[in-house]
């Protein structure tokens, strides 16, 4: 029998970064419906109230405020927030992430353009930790995931940014697993290959069957199952695993 209490969030206080669409929002609705307090986070605020309403109208609890992983300040203010109206954050799902330049090489990207995305995928996720662990290590419990990519293991060509800022995602990942073993905080990522959102709906046909050929499943993933992974990882359950990046690749899994 499966021990509920394992995976339940009953009582427990979520933040969800990136939550106005996308695996963000299907996260949100995901913790929600298994007992937890939601606040939704994102850059276009109201996206986060959207979703935070459409948590309200299924019986559950959510908050919403607008915050930039880029701005220190506006994150700052949307954590202090969260801590305010739920007492703990339990938490932490960090969803944000840009792909920036595509099909170029290296020395065709504009400095510019690299600093952009790296703003968001691996400084952004690092001002996520920075607001979320002195208040995970005052209470000695925390749970963090970060949403990484299969790009940052294998290293997409032509997305020279993307891979490489995913890739120092999941090194400050096995970093910081390892500094606060020891605190009752787990820090994990999760490296998801092709996934079915609103940005794949915009690619040629072609794009996306060069993409899905690469998995032996021969289709994306779903935000859905990307959401049941995450909060596996988030839950009491995920108890003895930190520093970890878990592929979600349908079978193009990569060491």
């Amino acid at each position: 029998m499966i021990d509920v209490e394992r995976i339940s969030l009953h009582a427990q206080g979520a933040v969800v970064v990136g939550a106005g669409g996308g695996i963000g929002a299907a996260a949100a609705r995901l913790l929600a419906g298994r007992g937890a307090s939601v606040f939704c986070v994102d850059r276009d605020g109201a996206a986060a109230q959207q979703t935070a309403a459409s948590i309200e109208a299924r019986s559950g609890t959510a908050l919403s405020a607008q915050g930039d992983v880029a701005d220190q300040r506006s994150l700052a203010s949307a954590f202090e927030h969260a801590v305010d109206r739920f007492g703990q954050v339990h938490i932490v799902i960090n969803c944000v992430g840009v792909q920036g330049p595509l099909g170029r090489r290296s020395h065709e990207v504009g400095l510019d353009e690299f600093d952009a995305v790296y703003a968001i995928n691996l400084r952004g996720a690092f001002l996520v930790g920075q607001m979320a662990l002195p208040h995970m290590l005052e209470r000695q419990y925390g749970r963090i995931a970060h949403v990484a990519s299969i790009a940052g293991k294998e290293g997409n060509p032509n997305m020279i940014g993307y891979s490489t800022t995913k890739a120092g995602l999941i090194g400050m990942v096995k970093a910081q697993g390892k500094e606060y073993a020891e605190d009752g905080i787990t820090i994990n990522a999760l490296a998801p290959a092709v996934i079915r959102t609103a940005f794949l709906d915009t690619q040629p046909a072609e794009v996306v069957k060069y993409m899905t050929d690469r998995i032996p499943m021969k289709r994306p993933g779903s935000v859905e199952e990307v959401a049941e992974m995450l909060a596996w990882m988030v839950s009491p359950g995920c108890s003895f695993t930190t520093g970890f990046t878990f592929d979600l690749s349908g079978g193009r899994a990569t060491y």
